[in-house]
């Protein structure tokens, strides 16, 4: 047996201010993109603001039913969209902020599994890693580069690649 430590980096940042003028404008995006969510059930807000390496923003906001589990997370949103209207954007960087009238969100909050599984098939796609900006309102922000430091054990299956026609 062989015991193995997981170490990852992130910058931390106190606040949107600290960070530089791109970042930060992601960020306010980012919050603009909470006023699409569609969250009648948990009342959590979720936006997503993403970079396309041609310098476009895309945004996304998480869109919940009533027949849970059928909803979508902002990320998955507005990179499923990405996937639709741009197929061959690079994703640069991304921004995701949350809100809820329901308490005080006092920490950044993260992705979940299934839409770091989506980031990492996105990076593999681009043969580049994603910038990722976790932005809690008023608060502090993280800052990844890269969905591997966040999701070490990404499911890859390079056996199941689809050859391009």
């Amino acid at each position: 047996m062989k015991l193995v430590d997981l170490n990852i980096s992130y910058e931390h940042y106190t606040g949107i201010e600290e960070l530089n003028e791109e970042d930060k404008a992601l960020c306010e995006m980012s919050e603009q993109a909470l006023s699409s969510s569609y969250s009648p059930y948990s009342k959590f807000r979720v936006g997503t603001a993403i970079k396309l390496a041609s310098g476009e923003i895309v945004l996304g906001s998480n869109q919940e039913n009533v027949a849970y589990p059928s909803g979508l997370c902002a990320e998955r949103v507005a990179l499923f969209t990405i996937g639709v209207t741009h197929p061959d954007a690079v994703v640069e960087s991304m921004a995701i902020t949350a809100q809820t009238d329901s308490f005080e969100i006092t920490k950044p909050i993260t992705s979940c599994g299934a839409c770091l599984q989506v980031m990492s098939e996105f990076e593999k796609k681009q043969n580049k890693p994603i910038q990722v900006l976790f932005y809690c309102l008023n608060g502090e922000v993280l800052k990844v580069n890269g969905v591997k430091s966040l999701l070490p054990f990404v499911f890859v299956e390079d056996r199941l690649v689809m050859p391009r026609l």
